[in-house]
């Protein structure tokens, strides 16, 4: 099976009128952070909030009457659910999608509000997709596979030709691998349309399934975890994207937690837009690996921008921790009345808010006569925290940072 430049050409007339063309902007700040001149496609914008509505549209646009009236199905706990969803109640045909028992609650509401069946099965995908093979069968629906299907492919890879549209001095791409779908569509239209155009994979070091594939070894073998990117956390690529991206791809780097986490709040804090884990991936990696990137014209993706709101506001806050603007204080003083008001006093002097204090008379490394309390605080930077404690220091209060 191979994917045509053609294929995708198709793919966007077909998708023209269906889906937005998300705008693919320079982004001043983030090439000052990075080092390079970077470029990012808002795919986050799309109605469902991710690129995978391009290749579930494409493959649904192409069904005969026949198979429409019967029905999809799919299995997923991520977007292609909510992408298929949608437009095949859009398009009237039915859809049921089967999804793993640990799908978020949120994620399965908003899969039905799309009008779909949800059927709930299995510890994981691969339970999951067993059960939408089984009922594929005895209802005889036609199977929508979130990337390992050339018409998807030629869907996502729609995605490049945007952005060589709007951008056609692009140098690099760092694309999300994870199935692979998207990284097969757009590499192919970008070195159709420009051959020495770079393809970078991005994988979650966790989950290092394209990689393993390279190397020959068995994903199995090269562990797993919990990833803030879990859209791009697969443990087999598919066969068939991997047939069409490999020979395509210049690159594949393994990008850690705490670069998905900044990209997340970079995306956030500058250019004021919500990403999901995977949908920062390729903002991860320019921060992972500024060296390979610094002076080049990086196209980014946000491929998606469905994050739970706890998860991203713990994000937000852990950033704060990493740039110094919240930081705990261990004090030890003289247990006497004041000593509290004292303290918080000289802090509020130096323009600093008190977010938590916790107080411990009780510890054994403490005076008996002494008090021990820690101070969580917030400051505008590394440098006002660090002013904060040399105004306590002076004052007889030295603080430890714990």
């Amino acid at each position: 099976m191979t994917l045509a430049f053609d294929d995708i050409l198709d793919a966007q007339k077909r998708l023209q009128g269906h889906i937005e063309r998300t705008p693919c902007r320079y982004s001043r700040t983030l090439s000052e952070i990075t080092g390079a001149e970077v470029w990012v496609k808002f795919e986050n914008l799309q109605f469902t909030a991710a690129y995978k509505e391009r290749g579930a549209l494409n493959k649904l646009l192409q069904l005969g009457e026949n198979v429409r009236s019967r029905g999809v199905i799919a299995a997923s706990a991520g977007n292609h659910s909510q992408g298929l969803a949608y437009h095949a109640a859009r398009l009237g045909i039915p859809v049921t999608i089967v999804m793993p028992k640990a799908t978020p609650f949120m994620k399965v509401q908003q899969t039905r509000a799309h009008g779909a069946e949800v059927v709930i099965e299995g510890d994981g995908y691969d339970e999951a997709a067993a059960k939408a093979r089984e009922l594929c069968a005895d209802r005889e629906l036609t199977f929508v596979h979130p990337f390992d299907d050339l018409d998807v492919m030629a869907g996502q890879g729609t995605v490049a030709l945007e952005m060589l549209e709007d951008a056609p001095d692009l140098e690099v791409l760092p694309i999300p691998i994870g199935g692979g779908g998207l990284i097969a569509g757009m590499a192919t239209a970008a070195k159709h349309l420009k051959k020495d155009i770079r393809i970078v994979g991005v994988e979650p070091a966790m989950f290092p399934s394209f990689t393993a594939k390279m190397r020959g070894v068995r994903t199995a073998q090269n562990g797993g975890g919990s990833t803030i990117a879990e859209g791009i956390a697969v443990k087999e690529v598919g066969e068939h994207t991997y047939a069409v991206a490999r020979p395509l791809i210049d690159e594949v780097v393994l990008v850690e937690e705490p670069f998905f986490e900044r990209g997340i709040a970079l995306y956030c804090n500058v250019e004021k837009t919500v990403a999901e884990g995977a949908g920062a991936a390729s903002l991860a990696a320019l921060l992972a690996y500024p060296e390979k990137f610094r002076g080049k014209k990086c196209g980014l993706v946000i491929t998606g921008g469905n994050i739970d709101t706890r998860l991203l506001a713990s994000v937000l806050t852990r950033e704060l921790v990493r740039e110094s603007r919240i930081v705990s204080l261990r004090i030890i003083g003289d247990d006497r009345p004041g000593l509290l008001a004292n303290v918080s006093a000289i802090i509020g002097q130096m323009g600093a808010n008190i977010i938590e204090v916790a107080h411990n008379r009780l510890a054994l490394d403490v005076p008996a006569k002494g008090a021990e309390f820690d101070v969580m605080i917030e400051t505008r930077d590394a440098q006002h925290t660090q002013e904060v404690m040399d105004a306590l220091r002076e004052r007889g209060y030295p603080p430890r940072v714990v």
